[in-house]
C-alpha cells in the first residue's frame, strides 16, 4: 500500500502537483518510514508548507540511511534552492552525482546555471587571461 501511493506521489510530483503529492507522501509515510518517501516527503514539505529546517531534518535523514543514493541529493539541492542557499545547493548535487550518474541532477544544474571553475583558478573569474582563454579552449571543444 505504501509503495503505491509512493508511486503516486512520485508521478503528481513529475505532473507540477506537490501538494497532492504530498498528501501521498505523508500517507506513505505514515504506513512506512523508508528513506525515499522521506527525501520526496521533504522536498514536498518545502515547496507546499515552507517549513524548511523540517524539510532538511528529513532530508539529512534519508542520506544518513542511504548516503550513495543521488536522488536524496537532488531533493536536498531542491530543498537548499526553496531557501536561497545557492552554493549549498550545488555543492549538494555534485556530491549526489559522485555516487552515480544522474540525469535529472544534471537537468537541475544547467537550469541553475553552474559555470566550470576558471582556467587558471589563482586569478580571479573576470581576470582577461581566464576570460579569454575559456573562450579559446571552448571554441576548440577542450573544455
Amino acid at each position: 500500500m505504501s509503495d503505491e501511493l509512493f508511486e503516486k506521489g512520485l508521478a503528481l510530483l513529475r505532473d507540477n502537483n506537490p501538494l497532492a503529492a504530498l498528501t501521498c507522501f505523508e500517507k506513505a509515510y505514515n504506513l512506512k518510514k523508508t528513506p525515499g518517501i522521506k527525501s520526496y516527503l521533504a522536498l514536498c514539505i518545502a515547496i507546499e508548507r515552507g517549513k524548511i529546517t523540517e524539510a532538511l531534518a528529513l532530508c539529512n535523514d534519508a542520506l544518513a540511511h542511504e548516503p550513495d543514493n543521488p536522488v536524496h541529493y537532488l531533493n536536498l539541492g531542491r530543498i537548499y534552492m526553496k531557501a536561497d542557499k545557492k552554493a549549498d545547493a550545488l555543492e549538494t548535487l555534485r556530491k549526489g552525482l559522485s555516487f552515480g550518474e544522474n540525469a535529472e541532477i544534471h537537468q537541475f544544474l544547467e537550469s541553475l546555471g553552474m559555470r566550470k571553475r576558471p582556467v587558471v583558478p589563482f586569478l580571479s573569474r573576470n581576470n582577461p587571461l581566464n576570460k579569454y582563454l575559456g573562450i579559446f579552449l571552448h571554441r576548440l571543444k577542450l573544455r
